[in-house]
This record gives C-alpha cells, sequence and structure tokens, in this order.
C-alpha cells in the first residue's frame, strides 16, 4: 500500500512539475485605455502566435467568423455608451469576434461574451457589425495584440496585418 501511495506521489509531482514550466503558447492579455472623453475601453485576450503560417489561410481563415485571438473569445468591454466607426454600441461587456478578409475584416461585438472560441458563436447575438479595412504593419508583430490610443483609436497587429476602428 505505502509502495503504491509512493508511486503515486511520484508520478504527481513529475506532471505537475511539467505543467507548471510548460509555456503558455498563447499568453493572456490585457489593452486598457481611459480616453479623453472618460469612456473606459479594455480589452482581454490570448496571443496567438504567427509561428511562420500564413494569416487568412493557415490561420484565421478569411471569409470565416474567428475568435480573434486564442483559446476563449476575446472580451471587449466599455463603461459608457459609445460609438464604434459612428455605429452606436451600449456600454457593456461584449465577446469580439471578426471575419478575416484580403482587403477588409468585419469586426463583430457579440452580446454573448464569455463564451469559449467561435464554437457557440451565433449571429443573432450580434449587437454591433462593423467593416473596417486592413492594412500593412509598419513591422512584423509575432503575437497577435491590440493597443488602444488616448483618442480611441484601436488596432489589432498580427504578423504584417494591421487593423483597426475608432471609440468614441
Amino acid at each position: 500500500m505505502k509502495r503504491t501511495f509512493l508511486v503515486f506521489a511520484l508520478i504527481t509531482s513529475v506532471v505537475l512539475s511539467y505543467a507548471q514550466n510548460k509555456p503558455v503558447l498563447s499568453p493572456p492579455a490585457t489593452a486598457k485605455q481611459t480616453l479623453a472623453n472618460g469612456v473606459e475601453v479594455t480589452i482581454n485576450y490570448a496571443q496567438p502566435s504567427v509561428k511562420g503560417r500564413t494569416i487568412g489561410n493557415d490561420i484565421a481563415p478569411y471569409g470565416k467568423v474567428w475568435r480573434t485571438g486564442a483559446n476563449a473569445a476575446t472580451q471587449f468591454e466599455v463603461n459608457k455608451d459609445v460609438t464604434v466607426n459612428g455605429h452606436a454600441l451600449k456600454a457593456g461587456k461584449y465577446s469580439l469576434f471578426t471575419i478575416p478578409g484580403v482587403k477588409e475584416w468585419v469586426v463583430i461585438f457579440n452580446k454573448t461574451w464569455d463564451q469559449w472560441g467561435a464554437y457557440k458563436y451565433q449571429e443573432k447575438e450580434d449587437a454591433l457589425r462593423v467593416n473596417v479595412k486592413s492594412g500593412k504593419t509598419k513591422q512584423f508583430t509575432e503575437q497577435m495584440t491590440f493597443e488602444i490610443d488616448k483618442a480611441g483609436q484601436v488596432d489589432l497587429l498580427w504578423g504584417d496585418v494591421a487593423v483597426g476602428f475608432k471609440v468614441k
């Protein structure tokens, strides 16, 4: 009995030690900014890496709803009613999805903010969809990153792709 317990304890400690030392493939990140007008914008997401893959083909495929990050759906939150590229969005928390395209992406704010990936995404829960132009970054960004400036410009930078929208 003692021998079985010792073997179990040894296996458990090895497994836990490995799990603690394993690098996080898509680490969690937060972009947060208080805009000049007092609106607080927060984006919680996981940062997938390009790893030599092609955006629009190998990852974040063109024409398909994408969770815009890794793991759980990206969460977008504003503390006041805002406009996104001139379209009204109520204060609250949303999941942020996108539909990548070659020259244009669709940015989706979905009312079901607490969901895993895009597996249970339902279009009928969309609070807002905004078409935005995509462009090229000034420098390659290996890990997907969101940036928010004081004027409300929100940019998604990943690989050589830049996608942005304006929150007011």
